[in-house]
Formats: C-alpha cells, structure tokens, sequence
C-alpha cells in the first residue's frame, strides 16, 4: 500500500498546533515570550516533526528524534531558558498541554456530527485544534493575575539582596512619566541594600483604602530577578518605591514573610520589550544621559 504526503500541510498543520501549545505555555509562564519568539519556535517544530521522513534509519527511532528535538528547540527558542530547572518546568507544562489538546481534540470528533473526510482535512484538524485551544484557555487559570509568592533578587552594581516578594493583582502603581510599573519594597531592606546614595528619585503617587493620596520615593533598580514556580525571570531597569510602612513581617523568616510587593504589569512589559515613548513623555528624565541632579 502507497501512501501520499504532502510537506506543505503537514508543516502547516504541525505550525498552528504547535502554535497553539506554545501559546498555552506562555500563558502559564507570565506570558514572556514574544509573538516573533512563538512563532519561530512553532517553525522549529514544525520542521523537526518531517525528519523521520528525510533519509533512511529506524522510523521509530527517527520520530524520537525529531520529537525530542522539536520539543526542546520549542522551549529554548520561544522561551528565556536559565536553568535545567526552568527548562524541565517548560517542558512539563507543553506535555501536559500536548495531552490536553490532543484527548481534546479526540473528544470533539467524537461529538461532532461531521463527516471523517471533513474532520480528515487541513482546515477540520485546525478548526478542532483552535476549538481545544479556546476550551484551554477559557478554563485556565490566569497566572499574570493570580496572587502568589516568589523569591526576588534585587541587584544593583555588585550589590545583591534576596528578599521574598507577592505577585499582587492590587498593584497598579506606575511611574508618571515613563508609565512603567513600580513594585514596593519594605523601608528597612531598601536602606540595608540601597544605602545613603539616594539623591536621585521620582515621586510616584498613589492612593489607597485609609490615605486617598500620597507620594512614595521610587528609584530605577538596574536589576531584578524573579523565582516563581520554578520559572526565573529577568527584569532591567525596574522602579521600586520604598513603602512608608513595613509590608510585613520583615523579622521573620518564614515563607509568609513578604518584603516587596510585584506589580503584574512587569511581565506585560517584559513581553513587549522595548516600550513605546508616550506622547507626553519628557526627554530629559532618570532614564536619560543628560538627566540632571535635581531630578525628582
């Protein structure tokens, strides 16, 4: 028996559904990776699912291959890997998503009342496929949003500081000028860490149940990493006001210590990259070269 295949479609189809896993995945990791990182690692994929159809050798142990391959080059290429920690994790999420797509997908031909030829095509496989991934999504729990605990690391020249943090949805701060997010840290770790050199600093209003307004001090931090859920994630040039109360329980070292609150909005600016300039942004501020002494 002679069976026909047709490159072009298997490549697409293995594309948008690769697309669709990784997208699922970076849901789950603070949504990080950039579209033109997504879409090159589903490319990758791609690629690597025709190799057990290139040369001769072992089908099975071709398919291992190229599986293996795709997977791992998926991760690396879409996503900032830092450890083998974090790569396991990635990898643990886009099997189970893998899974979870593919008994998806099962269950909806099953239950849909269409012809095999139709459900046998291109355009049916990826009209079940973008069916599982909405269901996916729709049902997930969002993890930019969701409140949860992490180790932060707050490095600034070679100084270096550990402190545990909260990803809270409450915090909206951003700086007026730039528009960036600003994540709080408790008064005593800043003076331990950040010392006397404080001339230098931007005004960050806010409000809040108890106090309708104020003013915090915030300061570009050069560097912070974030350890959540076995996820490491790098931020650069990071404002941090410096909180008039202790957050809470800075004596202690229990885990429900918390000595900086993180604003969820850092993980949307990381996934942009580069920010746009707004409109009514001033030329000569902190982040300039030609920023004077006296700005506050």
């Amino acid at each position: 028996m002679r069976y026909e295949l047709y490159v072009d479609s298997l490549f697409l189809i293995n594309f948008i559904m690769n697309l669709y896993i990784l997208k699922l995945v970076d849901y789950a990791a603070f949504r990080t990776a950039t579209s033109l990182r997504l879409l090159a690692g589903a490319a990758f994929g791609a690629a690597c699912f025709l190799l057990p159809f290139a040369g001769r050798g072992p089908v099975a142990l071709k398919l291992a291959a190229g599986l293996l391959a795709g997977s791992a080059g998926m991760l690396c290429i879409t996503f900032p890997v830092r450890s083998l920690r974090m790569f396991l994790k990635l990898m643990e999420k886009l099997v189970l998503y893998s899974f979870g797509m593919g008994g998806a997908m099962l269950f909806l031909v099953r239950c849909l009342p269409l012809s095999g030829e139709i459900l046998a095509g291109v355009f049916g496989i990826l009209g079940i496929g973008a069916a599982a991934f909405l269901f996916f999504c729709r049902c997930r729990p969002d993890t930019c949003r969701q409140d949860s605990f992490c180790r932060a690391t707050l490095s600034r020249g070679d100084k270096n500081i550990q402190v545990n943090a909260l990803i809270d949805s409450g915090n909206g701060l951003t700086e007026p000028i730039s528009g960036k997010p600003v994540c709080i840290i408790d008064r005593k770790i800043f003076r331990e860490f950040w010392g006397e050199d404080r001339d230098i600093f931007r005004a960050i209003p806010y409000h809040s149940i108890g106090k309708k307004r104020g003013i915090l001090p915030g300061y570009l931090l050069p560097k912070l990493q974030l350890e959540t859920e076995g996820l490491e994630l790098v931020f650069a040039d990071v404002y941090i006001a410096v909180s008039d109360e202790e957050i809470s329980g800075t004596g202690n070292a229990g885990a429900e210590s918390v000595n900086m609150i993180i604003n969820p909005g850092l993980f949307a600016e990381s996934r942009r990259g580069s920010r746009a300039r707004r409109q009514n942004e001033r030329y000569n501020d902190t982040e300039s070269d030609d920023t004077g002494q006296d700005a506050v």
